[in-house]
């Protein structure tokens, strides 16, 4: 009786893990194999990228104000 509920009890485990196992591996699996076989993903930098958005914004605000009348004049010559 004793071996028939530790069957019973270690074969749930295993299947509770293999479960779980399964649940987190199979939605990324393209990628395990992809890095598997060799192909390395671009690294991922948000901040940088924020950084580089920023200063386009930066530059489109400073392109789109317009200058002053006076200083207008001493641009055009």
């Amino acid at each position: 009786m004793v071996a028939v509920v530790s069957v019973l009890v270690f074969s749930g485990a295993f299947a509770t893990a293999a479960g779980v196992i399964a649940v987190t591996i199979a939605p990324q699996w393209q990628r395990i194999v992809r890095l598997a076989s060799g192909h390395i993903e671009p690294a991922f930098a948000p901040l940088s990228q924020l950084a580089l958005a920023e200063r386009r914004i930066a530059v489109r605000r400073w392109a789109s104000t317009s200058l002053p009348a006076d200083r207008r004049q001493r641009a055009a010559a």
